[in-house]
């Protein structure tokens, strides 16, 4: 079994302090641990219940810059002196990381490098590269100070502010921005590609309250990764025309690349017509072969060929995080899915049951099951794409969950 990788993440201050750069920490510290490895935030103040749980914390006051001694030194720097206690300051960080940070696979340090808060621990880790006790070090630059308005006049020309405006080649340098990465490459003086860009993210499951339960259902389903998600909120009888829905999942993979119908409603396990009705389906999703583009919550618990069942909770978190609201049943006494997608806020395509029809038929798209799966499946994609927000939703979704940046973007900076 390979070793657990060690993972330093370094910061003036740590959550439960509350600021932009701490809320990335967090979401980083988070995704870490969840990959299965060791992480340990460095920083001047934290508590650690504030961290996610397996995260450790590793407290050096002087690395905070409201540290008495640091923030004398700083308001010494900021008028242009350099203190005659500098060298002291950072060596003792120097001595307080040393054992901290050598035992790790890979250290990230949040604005340090460039921010002029506090200029011993900027020089501090100047020192841990030189020495090689730092081996991989990825900087990541949020702001500069040698480019900001407000930052400017805090720094002078020599050492130690020279430091936040040299480029280290033994050190991965990582923006939030494009803009950012313009600006941060202008003041080394360096191609803009050697610095890398990696986006802050968001968590669907922490944004979207989903419940614990819906949140693994969703990751179980791999649905954030896919193009189209359809959703039918019912359960597996003839009248709601499952087979007809297959029909449509096969035809829209000629229009996308991944697309996926949920259906979330059992079969009667004590109906034999019902589980007769529910294998007839198993057996046209192979034949059609769309095994990974259908799936029934029924099949889809954590424990497999164990029957599965969700509660309307369940089902909620579901249309948070779907497309369209699918509906292509025989009849309905009324249709209440309509008016839960329309609360949801995602689009409806739907045959002419009695919520569609009476209620939301300017707002919704009715189908005749007289038309053919391919056209049903053609004016899905239309009305997906007639939906700007929810093309937004799809790409936030696939792009730039903390889980998808990680795996694109991190992953590889931790790997180098």
């Amino acid at each position: 079994m390979p070793e657990q990788r060690r993972i330093a993440i370094l910061h003036y201050s740590a959550p439960p302090v509350v600021g932009g750069v701490e809320a990335v920490m967090l979401a980083h510290a988070r995704t870490f641990v969840e990959a299965g490895m060791d992480v340990t935030i460095v920083a001047g103040r934290g508590e650690q219940q504030a961290l996610p749980a397996g995260a450790h914390l590793a407290v050096v006051p002087e690395i905070d810059s409201r540290d008495p001694a640091i923030h004398e030194a700083s308001a010494l720097l900021a008028s242009g002196k350099v203190p005659t206690n500098f060298a002291e300051l950072s060596g003792r960080l120097v001595a307080a990381l040393h054992l901290l940070l050598e035992p790790m696979d890979a250290v990230i340090v949040h604005n340090v490098f460039t921010k002029q808060f506090n200029l011993p621990l900027t020089a501090a880790l100047d020192q841990l590269l030189d020495a090689g006790v730092i081996r991989h070090c990825i900087a990541w630059c949020h702001d500069f100070a040698w480019t900001s308005p407000r930052s400017r006049a805090d720094v002078t020309d020599g050492y130690p502010w020279d430091l936040l405006r040299t480029k280290r080649s033994d050190v991965s340098y990582v923006v939030v921005s494009q803009e950012r990465q313009e600006t941060l490459a202008g003041l080394y003086g360096c191609p803009a590609d050697d610095i890398r860009i990696v986006y802050n993210g968001v968590d669907p499951v922490e944004l979207l309250a989903l419940s614990p339960q819906g949140a693994d259902l969703i990751r179980r389903l791999d649905l954030l990764a896919a193009d189209l998600v359809l959703l039918m909120p019912v359960r597996v009888t003839v009248a709601k025309n499952i087979e007809f829905a297959l029909e449509v999942v096969a035809a829209l993979k000629m229009h996308v690349e991944h697309p996926l119908l949920i259906v979330t409603g059992p079969p009667d396990p004590h109906d034999s017509k019902s589980m007769a009705y529910y294998r007839t389906l198993q057996a046209r999703r192979a034949e059609l072969g769309v095994e990974n583009e259908m799936r029934f919550v029924f099949e889809a618990g954590p424990i497999a060929d164990e029957p599965y069942l969700i509660d309307a909770d369940v089902v909620g978190d579901l249309f948070r995080v779907s497309d369209v609201m699918f509906m292509p049943s025989h009849r309905e006494g009324f249709g209440m899915p309509v008016l839960e997608a329309g609360l949801a806020g995602i689009p409806v395509v739907s045959t002419a049951v009695p919520a569609a029809s009476e209620i939301c038929a300017d707002t919704v798209t009715l189908f005749s099951l007289n038309e053919s799966p391919q056209h049903v499946a053609e004016r899905i994609v239309e009305r997906a794409a007639a939906d700007p927000l929810g093309i937004l939703r799809r790409r936030v979704r696939q792009r730039y969950t903390w889980q998808a940046i990680f795996k694109r973007d991190i992953l590889p900076l931790l790997n180098r």
